[in-house]
């Protein structure tokens, strides 16, 4: 059985379960419980998460994207991580996962389209799609150096209706949650040469909403 990691923000927590549903036959897939936040906590921590994922060896696979984190804005300055400080940040963590883990296929994700008038309140951080749009394309062109695959999660959620999001950042709804794991495991099981299984969303979402009281 292949061994998969998956690290990411809060976009990752809305998939990570269904991706490890769907390759349960196929692949163990694990990722951290917490939240993988920004660019520069994913360089610092990924030698614990990788450490607590517990492999027997190194993961054949890790799926990965920071971002989100990085370009919000507090009190209208600028971005948390300014580009080109970004850059640096995604070159280093190209640079530590592949020393790790050698042999593993790496896959990056870009970091997903908000919507911006959700964050118009004066009291709130920002965040604009500009922003996004500009630190996916620094982990594109690093993904191409270092010969990893990508996988574009901002592309396919674009152009979704707005009812698509649970919120002005996050895809928890059952129809987003649904095509974005597919792209996830479609990218994982290309690069593995392994298949995943179809999930019934609407049992699964109505399973949620029992656990919840909803």
């Amino acid at each position: 059985m292949k061994k998969v990691l998956l690290i990411g923000d809060s976009i990752r927590k809305g998939y990570d379960k269904y991706v490890k549903l769907a390759l349960e036959d196929t692949a163990d897939v694990r990722y951290p419980e917490e939240n993988c936040r920004f660019s520069q906590y994913v360089l610092h921590h990924f030698i614990d998460w990788l450490r607590k994922a517990d492999f027997d060896g190194e993961p054949d696979l890790i799926h990965f994207n920071a971002g989100l984190w990085d370009c919000a804005i507090l009190f209208d300055e600028e971005c948390l991580t300014p580009v080109d400080i970004y850059e640096r940040f995604m070159e280093r963590i190209c640079v530590r996962i592949r020393k790790l883990c050698p042999t593993a296929r790496i896959v990056i994700a870009t970091s997903t389209p908000v919507i911006e008038a959700g964050f118009a309140h004066p009291e709130n951080f920002k965040r604009y799609n500009r922003d996004i749009e500009a630190l996916n394309e620094v982990a594109v062109a690093a993904a191409k150096r270092h010969g990893f695959a990508v996988n574009d999660l901002y592309a396919l959620l674009k152009d979704v209706p707005e009812s698509f999001h649970s919120d002005c950042t996050h895809f928890y709804t059952k129809e987003a949650t649904e095509l974005i794991t597919g792209q996830v495991c479609d990218v994982i099981c290309r690069e593995l040469d392994i298949t995943a299984k179809k999930l019934d969303y609407d049992a699964l979402f109505s399973e949620e909403k029992d656990v919840l009281g909803m």
